[in-house]
């Protein structure tokens, strides 16, 4: 029997004054006279996007989610190359910890999806070392959140560069110049332009890292339209992961704009792909990618509670009766 987690991303759409990403531009930040305050309100802003974090983990806990994607902008200007040096961690590391403890108490799986600039394949070298720099942010804080790193931080391989097979190739060789601590952190995902499912398995399987599906994608971006053969060789890619199989669902937004998500996940797209996956893993934690956050969770999570054949376990988690 395969338990489906459901989870969503960032933030909700219920809880009102809670964005973890509350920001300041680099310009704003330039055009202040004194530099040290200045910092000082980068330091208020990113304390007070951990705490919305906590807010928005107790909202979860209050709705059964045990699954939640973090935002990447927690820290404003945290990898600013013009602010190199800035202990930004420093002020901010009692807000992690309290942050991982809870999520730690409440068995909740915390992860981050970097931004589309982190690239690994770039040919320039300063890309490459920029990519880098964002990732050590990510580990960092995870590291202070006391959350071990492993296989919390997923993007893509990157672009193709006039040349695809070559731009995949050189993700192989530029990962042995990633330090070992962010090669544990990462998982690989298809994308929905350049790298198809078959192409990250390639890359999954000679490095050993995990892949994220996203059916999304994959419908948009294949080499051959059916991917339920390639679904074992993905549940293989975690057999050496501390965590269950992630996938990432969302649904079109229309058949013109069918690569950018819908506000909602159309149930019948992933009632077909919960048949066909369940009973081939313990657990897989799905992902949802849409404009309404939570309450597309909810929504989901109310449709499937219909079917005869989901068992619903908790508010957000269902088990495929067979």
């Amino acid at each position: 029997m395969t338990l489906f987690r459901l989870g969503y991303v960032a933030m909700s759409v219920h809880l009102k004054n809670a964005s973890p990403s509350q920001t300041i531009t680099y310009q704003r930040f330039a055009r202040m006279r004194d530099q040290d305050a200045a910092k000082r309100k980068l330091e208020r802003t990113a304390s007070a996007n951990l705490q919305n974090c906590l807010r928005l983990l107790k909202h979860n806990k209050a709705h059964d989610i045990q699954f939640f994607r973090l935002s990447s902008r927690l820290v404003p200007l945290a990898t600013h190359e013009a602010l190199r040096g800035w202990d930004y961690l420093g002020p901010i590391k009692q807000d992690l910890k309290e942050l991982g403890e809870y999520a730690g108490e409440n068995d909740m799986r915390l992860d981050f999806h970097p931004d589309h600039f982190v690239v690994l394949n770039s040919p320039d070298q300063g890309g490459f070392k920029s990519a880098v720099t964002v990732l050590k942010y990510h580990y960092l804080l995870l590291h202070h959140m006391g959350i071990d790193p492993t296989h919390r931080c997923v993007f893509h391989l990157g672009g193709q560069y006039q040349d695809k097979e070559s731009s995949l190739e050189r993700f192989i060789e530029n990962w042995a110049l990633v330090p070992k601590g962010i090669q544990k952190m990462v998982m690989i995902e298809n994308d929905d332009t350049s790298y198809t499912l078959s192409d990250c398995l390639y890359v999954c399987e000679k490095l050993q890292i995990p892949l994220v599906f996203d059916l999304h994608h994959h419908l948009a971006n294949h080499d051959h339209g059916e991917w339920g053969g390639d679904w074992n060789r993905v549940i293989r890619t975690w057999e050496h992961s501390p965590l269950p199989v992630k996938m990432h669902i969302s649904s079109p937004k229309s058949p013109e704009a069918f690569k950018n998500h819908a506000d909602f996940v159309d149930p019948e797209m992933f009632l077909e792909f919960i048949e066909k996956t369940a009973g081939t893993t313990d657990q897989i934690d799905c992902m949802i990618e849409a404009k309404q956050k939570d309450e597309a969770l909810f929504q989901l999570a109310g449709e499937l509670r219909k079917h005869p054949r989901v068992e619903m376990k908790s508010e957000s988690s269902f088990e495929w009766k067979g």
